[in-house]
């Protein structure tokens, strides 16, 4: 399985600054304190290199808090991927705690066509983690940001973290998020990144009755509309209408990250900032005196990429999972187990494997059935 020549998203760091101080953040608390914004001829290098490979990118804004930058600021950097824009070639999309959201930012989103993520880990008892440096709750400002997204008119999608704590009550969960209105909701069973290394992960057979649960709600019409779901029956109408292929013979997408000076790593946003002993510091080059699509050229002399070439095709010989699963993410390879050839992680476990063997206990019991 080869790297993909072309990157189809872009995630970008305008800020290192975040306002809150979420338990299970995996950047180092340090970095999230620091005010460090993407420079005016950051963007503008950034905006050659996605004009120079000439395809439609998704640039996702985010981490650590993307709405620390102050709003003229960014409306400088968008200003300048505008052409691209209005040619189709770029495509905004933030991912934030929604926590400053005003009627000023909905503008700002409305004027840029941007997609709006918001991380919200369900009702209030569930966010119990995501706090400011206070220590003080943020479920009421997010909540407040989010009516002001619908009072815009503004759609938006979710981004929930399952905790140990919240994976047992799955119901809750989905009746909180039936009620939002979001357009999706994505659920990331809580994952050993970075500076979130010393807290007890969910057991897989939690897991996999929370997804069963959610396939149990779904069929009987829930409103909800699921990530994790949504690939998965995308995955099997294409095996069932005989489009396998597209799965087959997917390329691993780099997934360029770029923090606020240029700096890149590719394959996983979590390894920014990330020093290893083994990879150093993961960073390919700098966008200031390199164009990614140079990098992404010569990205198979990386050792920690051929490490990772060579990990998915293990995947690929070894687990029945893999043609839906393409291999798992880098990030969670290295920081579960320090190496990128490895196979199987908790991630493929929880977020894959039960999630498939979810479905398959609903369909066979319903089956059943009388």
């Amino acid at each position: 399985m080869a790297l993909g020549s072309r990157f189809r998203t872009l995630v970008l760091q305008p800020t290192t600054l975040c306002n809150l101080n979420c338990e299970y953040c995996y950047i180092r608390a340090s970095e999230r304190k620091t005010r460090r914004e993407m420079a005016l001829p950051v963007v503008e290098a950034l905006a050659a290199s996605v004009a120079e490979q000439g395809e439609s990118v998704d640039l996702v804004w985010h981490g650590g808090e993307p709405l620390t930058v102050r709003l003229e600021h960014f409306s400088k950097m968008c200003d300048i991927f505008e052409p691209l824009r209005r040619e189709g070639k770029v495509t905004h999309f933030v991912q934030t705690n929604a926590t400053t959201i005003d009627d000023r930012w909905c503008g700002f989103f409305q004027r840029y066509g941007f997609n709006v993520g918001v991380s919200l880990d369900g009702p209030a008892v569930a966010n119990s983690q995501r706090v400011d440096w206070s220590g003080r709750e943020t479920f009421t400002r997010t909540m407040r940001g989010i009516n002001t997204l619908k009072r815009n008119g503004l759609g938006f999608s979710v981004i929930c973290v399952v905790t140990r704590e919240t994976v047992k009550n799955p119901d809750s969960l989905f009746e909180f998020f039936e009620g939002l209105d979001a357009e999706s909701v994505g659920f990331n069973i809580e994952e050993e990144e970075g500076s979130n290394n010393d807290r007890e992960t969910a057991p897989l057979d939690e897991v996999r009755a929370f997804w069963r649960a959610l396939f149990d709600r779904i069929n009987s019409s829930s409103p909800l509309h699921s990530r994790e779901v949504r690939r998965l029956f995308g995955y099997l109408s294409d095996v069932k209408a005989g489009n396998k292929q597209r799965w087959t013979s997917a390329k691993i997408d780099p997934i360029p990250t770029v923090s606020w000076d240029g700096n890149v790593v590719l394959l996983s946003p979590e390894l920014l900032g990330v020093k290893a002993p083994k990879y150093g510091d993961f960073i390919v080059g700098n966008v200031l005196r390199e164009s990614i699509s140079n990098m992404l050229g010569r990205a198979h002399t990386v050792p920690y990429i051929q490490e990772f070439i060579s990990g998915v095709q293990n995947c690929r010989e070894s687990c029945d999972f893999f043609t839906f699963c393409q291999g798992g993410q880098a990030g969670n390879r290295y920081f579960e187990l320090e190496d990128f050839t490895a196979t199987e992680t908790n991630y493929c476990r929880q977020s894959k494997q039960q999630l498939v063997l979810a479905l398959n206990d609903h369909v066979k019991e319903n089956n059943e059935r009388p």
